[in-house]
């Protein structure tokens, strides 16, 4: 430094700790030269320093982004949070302030006073694109203020500065490559405003950057990054790890956040970014927040932990929502997750209108927005043994901790049976939500309460009892090692002695109708399935009609994008219709007919039957007869496609049912 020119000498040392590690010298071949020169040919310019985030996804050990649960989020669904949440707000601000010079100059006194907190930022894409678009507005604003030529005299001036904005980051390495892009949008804006005024406004020497630390953001109180008091907007994608995928060291930040709260271990890490924003906005009741999230915080057990807690103990209130699309990025490793964008504030805050946008573009403004994304009251659907309404209770399937000696394919079954002839009459056909969705079921040799004397005159079923108990006996499981003793049985047996219901717990995101079906004695259910033993065709007719599926849609989980059903928070909350004879004998009756239908295309699998592009259209039809009669049913008329409808109104009589 002593050696530099005074010149020189001005100029800001700004990458940090970007490149503190000395790294060899690059062994260069032609064909690396010549991509180096085209890239110096390319204008950098056009590129948008948000880009980043992309290239260092791609770059990270992918299980390390994995645990992390990082991911780059792209323009697109950044906009989906700035636009609600503050933007067009703005915007609208801007248009009722264009009438004098003096109302525009305090505009743009507003946006240089308003801070940004990401407290999950990763490489500073949400702060980069807030940034980026306050300055274009504010850019907006000069243009009206200063006239063009009398520029050379009076000098136009940005006044919003990168130290409006705030950052917490988890991984040192993002935190500097997000200090850097700030710089780097700030220096392009400050181009393009240079470029169009004729004049240069270009900062050198650098004087300001974002706060932007590197820390664990829930090991630490955001007020001492900035007061609670001081900030406008939180904003962000906070990590993405899953309630039974997190580490030792996330599940100590969990139990610190919700420090008392029961049932934490059932929430995602995501959750409490929320928690700790619902907390800040304690400290201001003006302060918004917005943030993209796994779709699973507004489903099942979720939502009666965290937006009870948010919603209720933090007295707040969802002010917009994007309901669950599929997560989508330029990054080389995309996420397979389905989420929601979700924006809050204090209850005493106003805001003119409660917006819930659809994946489709589509949108509607409601009254109340509650922790599942319907426009109803706010409910919290907890877990329940038994069902809420007088009807017949389900149950899971078997399961036989068994290490597969038990489970057969056809040919594996055939071959067994051939070298072990007196074992053909204790296997029976196994059904699992695949087996039973695409109708090629699996075989069980069950043994149950078989003699031992009768199982030793067959040397290689004994083999396989054996193989059981070995099994069971090195688990660490105290179920599993208590059930060592008697291989032959299975952990949880659950053998309907009559003809019984199936529903399959996991199903495609993609089907309108979970495929359900009666099945018969001769064959098992595994736990991948529930069922229901002496069902009558009038529950078949409810269970798959619309009107129950777009209940488990909102109320139940997901695995990834599948629907997720569940006994204790899909069925034992379902709210029944209190009907008469006569309306139970019309809906067994389209009930039946999508019985006779089916059996018209009795070798298609469900797979094929329930694909919406394959789906016959005799079949589609009676599950729209059987919807409409089940939706009048409970003394509505027909509507049925609007499912968000269907689900208030069940919402509200699941609300009276719990105050009975």
């Amino acid at each position: 430094m002593n050696n530099l020119s005074p010149e020189l000498k001005r100029f800001r040392y700004i990458n940090g700790n970007l490149f503190k590690e000395d790294l060899p010298l690059a062994s260069f071949n032609q064909n690396m030269r010549n991509l180096l020169l085209e890239c110096c040919k390319f204008n950098w310019s056009e590129i948008n320093p948000a880009i980043f985030g992309a290239i260092f996804q791609g770059v990270m050990d992918q299980e390390q982004r994995r645990n992390l649960g990082a991911h780059y989020t792209s323009e697109e669904n950044i906009m989906k949070v700035l636009e609600p949440l503050f933007l067009d707000e703005l915007y609208d601000e801007f248009e009722r302030s264009k009438s004098t010079v003096k109302e525009l100059k305090n505009f743009q006194r507003k946006l240089a006073l308003l801070k940004f907190l990401d407290p999950a930022c990763g490489s500073g894409n949400f702060l980069i694109m807030a940034y980026q678009k306050l300055r274009e507005l504010e850019f907006e604003v000069m243009k009206m203020i200063y006239d063009h030529r009398e520029l050379q005299m009076i000098g136009a001036k940005n006044i919003v500065h990168i130290n409006q904005f705030y950052g917490i980051e988890y991984e040192e390495f993002p935190v500097e490559i997000a200090k850097v892009s700030m710089i780097l949008i700030k220096h392009l804006m400050d181009q393009k405003i240079s470029n169009y005024f004729g004049f240069n406004i270009i900062d050198f020497p650098i004087r300001e950057n974002a706060n932007i630390i590197n820390t664990n953001a829930l090991r630490i109180d955001w007020n001492e990054l900035i007061d609670a008091k001081e900030l406008d907007y939180i904003i962000g994608n906070p990590p993405f790890v899953g309630a039974r995928l997190m580490n030792s060291e996330q599940n100590s930040d969990i139990n610190l956040v919700f420090n008392g709260i029961k049932n934490i271990g059932n929430l995602d890490y995501v959750s409490a970014w929320y928690a700790k924003s619902a907390k800040m906005i304690k400290g201001n009741k003006d302060l918004r927040v917005a943030f993209v999230s796994t779709n699973s915080i507004c489903q099942g057990e979720q939502v009666s932990i965290l937006w009870k807690y948010i919603l209720e103990d933090n007295f707040c209130k969802i002010d917009f929502a994007y309901r669950t699309f599929k997560w989508s990025n330029d990054a080389k490793y995309k996420a397979a997750v389905y989420c929601v964008i979700i924006g809050f504030s204090s209850m005493n805050k106003r805001i003119d209108k409660k917006i819930i946008y659809e994946n489709e573009g589509t949108f509607q403004e409601v009254e109340n927005i509650n922790g599942y994304l319907v426009d109803a009251d706010n409910v919290y659907i907890e877990s329940r043994r038994k069902p809420l309404c007088d009807v017949q209770e389900i149950g899971m399937g078997n399961q036989p901790i068994d290490d597969g000696n038990y489970l057969f394919t056809k040919e594996e079954m055939e071959k067994f049976i051939k070298e072990e002839p007196q074992s053909k009459k204790y296997f029976m056909e196994w059904y699992g939500a695949r087996e039973f969705i695409n109708n090629n079921p699996r075989y069980c040799l069950y043994l149950g309460d078989l003699k031992p004397s009768k199982i030793r005159t067959m040397s290689l079923v004994m083999e396989r009892v054996k193989n059981v108990r070995e099994f069971r006996l090195k688990s660490t499981r105290k179920n599993t090692l208590k059930i060592a003793n008697t291989p032959t049985k299975f952990q949880t047996t659950n053998i309907s002695k009559s003809n019984y219901l199936l529903i399959p717990r996991v199903t495609s995101e993609n089907r309108k109708y979970i495929p359900i079906g009666f099945m018969s004695t001769n064959s098992i259910a595994s736990d991948a399935v529930l069922i229901m033993p002496n069902a009558s065709i009038y529950h078949f007719g409810i269970l798959t009609s619309n009107v129950h599926n777009a209940w488990m849609r909102v109320v139940g989980g997901r695995l990834k994008g599948d629907y997720k059903y569940s006994k204790n928070i899909v069925y034992n909350n379902f709210p029944w219709s209190k009907t008469n004879e006569k309306v139970k004998i019309i809906v067994s009756k389209k009930a039946e007919l999508v019985l006779k239908v089916r059996q018209k295309y009795k070798d298609w699998s469900y797979a094929d039957l329930y694909d919406p592009l394959f789906m016959p259209r005799d079949l589609l039809k009676a599950h729209k007869e059987l919807d409409k009669a089940v939706w009048e049913a409970y003394g509505k008329s027909w509507d049925i496609d609007s499912e968000s409808d269907c689900v208030e109104y069940l919402m509200k009589l699941y609300t009276k049912s719990i105050l009975l």
